[in-house]
């Protein structure tokens, strides 16, 4: 697995892992087969493993303090605070003040199993919360040796100069694909300039760009894409033809629809490390493999003028799952 540096030199593998779908959101879980997906992981080398809070909420942190409590491995572990849910809700709230960053940290600490957060983002920024009193709480964190380094998920430009004129942040996390361009227009330009890393989560797009979907998504019970927009049935029919256009280069290339998508956005920038979540051992290696692709510029020419022709339908979350975005 190659290595890639985030922000101030927060070195990690290429490729990360996003463990949120091992405890809710795609379906029923099975720890037991989250755990061996966990250590495989490890085998193959990547070495940042992302998780939150709210996911579960508290499982999925448990379920990383029980697999780092199995192994004399230590991957990077970010993870993150602010959204605020009851068990069994998808309604959320948003809380980024200095005194609940501290309890949420010392929460994740204990379930983790661990002295230090590698990297702790604010999970979704609360705008009636001043920015520099959120980063103000958690530098004193960073000096109390609880969190190595700070990131933000889903800000916006001037939230970031705000947050990072007060503390360095190491980098941004924000949905980033095919299918979802939005950072390139002005928050990854933003993140280059000052430095900071940039953290694509749902790169194959909630599995949408696999060619999974064909025609009426189907979906377990507890899977919360039969709620979003861009997977209802007109959208599904219409979004098809970009995965019918990864599917058709990537089998010209020689490889995965995933790993296309994935190679593509490792060629955006050395600072980029995306984070694909699976609870598969045959796709976690699949999505593993990608580092060694490497797209000539006829290939990501070809895939921009292909993309470019063709509409993108829905929004990326429900109202409720908006809640903080470009906040």
């Amino acid at each position: 697995m190659k290595r890639r540096t985030l922000g101030h030199g927060f070195d990690v593998s290429a490729i990360g892992l996003g463990c949120m779908g091992m405890s809710e959101f795609y379906g029923p879980r099975d720890d037991a087969r989250a755990l061996r997906v966990l250590h495989e992981a490890v085998a193959l080398g990547i070495d940042f493993f992302d998780t939150a809070d709210m996911y579960g909420p508290h499982h999925n942190e448990e379920l990383l303090g029980r697999f780092l409590a199995q192994t004399e491995s230590r991957p990077k572990i970010a993870t993150k605070f602010g959204i605020v849910r009851r068990p069994g809700e998808y309604r959320r709230s948003l809380d980024n003040h200095p005194d609940y960053a501290r309890a949420a940290c010392e929460g994740s600490l204990r379930r983790l199993g661990i002295e230090r957060i590698d990297l702790y983002y604010v999970h979704r920024v609360d705008r009636g919360q001043p920015i520099e009193e959120t980063m103000g709480g958690l530098a004193r964190l960073v000096e109390e040796g609880k969190i190595d380094r700070i990131g933000l998920c889903e800000v916006s430009p001037d939230t970031l100069r705000r947050a990072h004129a007060v503390h360095p942040v190491t980098a941004v996390q924000t949905e980033y694909s095919l299918w979802s361009r939005g950072p390139e227009a002005e928050v990854l330009p933003t993140c280059r300039e000052l430095g900071i890393g940039f953290v694509p989560y749902s790169p194959l797009g909630r599995g949408f760009l696999t060619g999974r979907f064909q025609s009426d998504a189907e979906f377990a019970d507890g899977d919360f894409r039969s709620a979003l927009p861009r997977f209802q049935s007109d959208a599904v029919r219409t979004n098809k033809r970009i995965a019918d256009l990864v599917g058709q280069m990537a089998g010209r290339i020689g490889c995965s629809p995933a790993q296309l998508s994935l190679a593509w956005l490792l060629a955006q920038g050395e600072d980029l490390v995306p984070i694909p979540g699976t609870r598969t051992l045959d796709y976690l290696r699949d999505n593993a493999a990608a580092g060694a692709i490497t797209l000539d510029p006829a290939d990501l020419a070809a895939l921009e003028t292909g993309l470019a022709a063709l509409p993108i339908m829905g929004a990326r979350y429900t109202d409720e799952g908006m809640k903080g975005v470009d906040a």
